[in-house]
């Protein structure tokens, strides 16, 4: 059964993040991910980011994937406005 580590880890070697949570049962993941590299793009050009530092594994070990994506400034939005 695939680790929530296991997928992060996938994410990280593909993706430049400054911040990256995933929970997940062994099939379904949900994660957060803030990263540099989304500057600029709109949500779903972001989450195409992701997709692609997955790559194949998307089609075999992971059924299904939930994500929110923050270029590094609107993270730090997020985080001041949640005190």
């Amino acid at each position: 059964m695939l680790q929530a580590d296991t997928v992060k880890g996938y994410i990280e070697a593909g993706l430049q993040c400054d911040h990256i949570e995933v929970e997940g049962d062994g099939q379904h993941f949900y994660a957060t991910i803030v990263s540099p590299e989304f500057r600029g793009l709109m949500t779903l050009k972001q989450q195409q980011k992701v997709y692609a530092a997955l790559g194949e594994r998307m089609k075999s070990e992971i059924h299904a994937l939930s994500m929110k994506t923050y270029t590094p400034e609107k993270w730090l939005e997020i985080k001041a406005s949640n005190g």
